[in-house]
């Protein structure tokens, strides 16, 4: 995967696939236009947004699941390196399962969506500018770290981050007060910390209501749901591809050597009887792929247990 933190070449200002449901979205349009909703559904076809909140219900088998991080995916990840902390929710129960115990971890490139969000809220019944569009759909699809920086600084960098992470209760994350940090070469903002939980929070944000309006919150799984090819890995692990994930993925080496390495996934996944979040951090990879693959078996775990 080229890059680190996500740097990538920005395909194109305009998005023009339509993926799973969700059509391009046109920038310069304001946001809380019926017009510029990147998501208007028809009569017969409902947005994802709406899709997600209204398959609420029971499971099939007409009771709550098992636990999917429960004693499988906590043996398989004991053989693991480093520290795997991982967290689903499931729409349709209400439940949630937690796996790992440990400090929170850097975010990497997964801040981007804590970025992506607070932009969203700020900006209001306003919408954003094309120029703002362009940012975030480099940022989310390319996960493009000068776009990303441009839109922490447009925020309000720690403190408008901070602003909203209270609004939306987010507890233990704790935004990064450096962009150019002391003997580290990459954006700052990627050595944001967090933990599992307050990334549920974060994508139950854009499934239903919260601090976010309707035409932001399909504008922003629009993006996520467009993510480039090659960083299609992590909580898309072991889903088939008629199924929809929306997901934002963030990788960083913590050393020079490139021996210890933070590997992260968060998404929304719907699809086939399943509705879930999940949310993984890991940190202490000997390797990128190995963290990658990490997470990608225990997504797989997941998949099948909710089935």
């Amino acid at each position: 995967m080229a890059g680190v933190l996500g740097v990538c070449l920005v395909v194109g200002i305009v998005v023009s696939l339509v993926v799973r449901g969700h059509p391009a979205y046109v920038p310069g349009a304001a946001l809380s236009s019926p017009t510029a909703d990147p998501t208007t559904a028809t009569a017969s076809t409902p947005s994802t947004a709406r899709s997600a909140t209204a398959s609420a219900r029971p499971s099939a088998s007409g009771g709550p699941h098992s636990d999917p991080l429960g004693a499988t995916a906590a043996a398989y990840v004991s053989t693991r390196s480093g520290t795997v902390l991982a967290a689903v929710y499931d729409v349709s129960t209400g439940q949630t399962w937690s796996l790992g115990q440990g400090k929170a971890q850097d975010e990497a490139s997964v801040v981007k969506l804590d970025v992506l969000e607070t932009l969203l809220a700020q900006r209001g019944a306003g919408g954003l500018s094309a120029s703002d569009q362009s940012l975030a759909q480099s940022m989310i699809e390319d996960s493009d770290n000068d776009s990303a920086t441009n839109l922490w600084d447009e925020v309000g960098g720690a403190a408008g981050i901070r602003a909203f992470n209270n609004s939306a209760k987010l507890t233990d994350t704790s935004p990064s007060l450096c962009v150019n940090c002391p003997n580290f070469p990459w954006p700052g903002w990627g050595l944001t910390t967090t933990v599992p939980t307050d990334q549920l929070t974060l994508l139950k944000a854009l499934i239903g209501p919260g601090p976010l309006t309707k035409a932001e919150r399909d504008y922003a799984l629009s993006l996520m749901e467009n993510v480039t090819e090659s960083q299609r890995w992590g909580v898309s692990g072991g889903v088939p591809a008629q199924v929809t994930v929306a997901l934002k993925n963030g990788w960083l080496p913590l050393d020079t050597a490139d021996t210890d390495w933070q590997i992260n996934s968060v998404g929304w996944i719907s699809g086939q009887g399943r509705n879930y979040l999940m949310a993984v951090l890991s940190t202490g990879n000997p390797s990128e792929q190995y963290g990658i693959d990490t997470i990608d078996q225990l997504a797989a775990m997941v998949w099948n247990r909710l089935g």
